[in-house]
């Protein structure tokens, strides 16, 4: 069985390849902007590396966000064309769950713009605080001096930590959500959509 697995709703381009339990191929590198110009490329490279062409995927799990309005539809809808013309599973995952991986007691923490980021709290890939789109300064009040931050720490006076994206999406294998119709497939914003359309990205 062969996954493949995308994420595309933050700073960083996440492919990855899994046989089965394992990944045999990932790429993960800052793409600010330019995820949909570098997608294919990078695919291709994977795919050449593994030694497998695009009819060997049996299935694909991509990020459903919150994140980047652009960013998250880049990966959902090469999934969602992909997996509707090979009649494929589609598996989705929250973004912050996927860069929570099965970390203990973390929060996770994606810049959202505007003075504002995405957060939620983790627990072995448990979560224990739901995700949401809120001010820095309501973020920083709360936060607990010796709860780990992932994501971008620099927001909260904290070091950044970018976690393997790769790994986590086979960490939390248990957690992917298959999708009954493949075109009823959402972004999750957390946003008004009206907020990604002014200066307050």
């Amino acid at each position: 069985m062969i996954t493949l697995c995308m994420d595309t709703s933050h700073v960083y381009l996440a492919l990855a390849l899994i046989r089965d339990d394992q990944v045999i191929a990932s790429v993960q590198e800052s793409c600010w902007k330019k995820q949909s110009e570098e997608i294919f490329p990078r695919l291709q490279e994977m795919m050449d590396r593994a030694g497998l062409k695009p009819e060997d995927i049996d299935q694909m799990v991509i990020s459903e966000g919150p994140g980047s309005y652009t960013g998250v539809r880049i990966a959902m809808t090469i999934a969602k064309v992909f997996c509707a013309m090979r009649d494929l599973p589609l598996y989705t995952i929250g973004t912050l769950a996927l860069y929570a991986g099965m970390k203990p007691d973390c929060r996770v923490l994606l810049d959202a713009r505007g003075g504002r980021a995405y957060t939620a709290v983790y627990d072995a890939g448990k979560m224990t605080e739901a995700p949401s789109a809120e001010e820095l300064e309501t973020i920083q009040a709360r936060l607990s001096p010796d709860q780990e931050i992932i994501g971008d720490g620099h927001l909260v006076g904290r070091e950044d930590a970018i976690p393997d994206l790769a790994a986590n999406f086979l960490l939390l294998k248990n957690s992917w959500n298959r999708a009954e119709n493949v075109h009823l497939v959402k972004p999750e914003y957390l946003k008004p959509a009206e907020s990604y359309l002014t200066g307050r990205k």
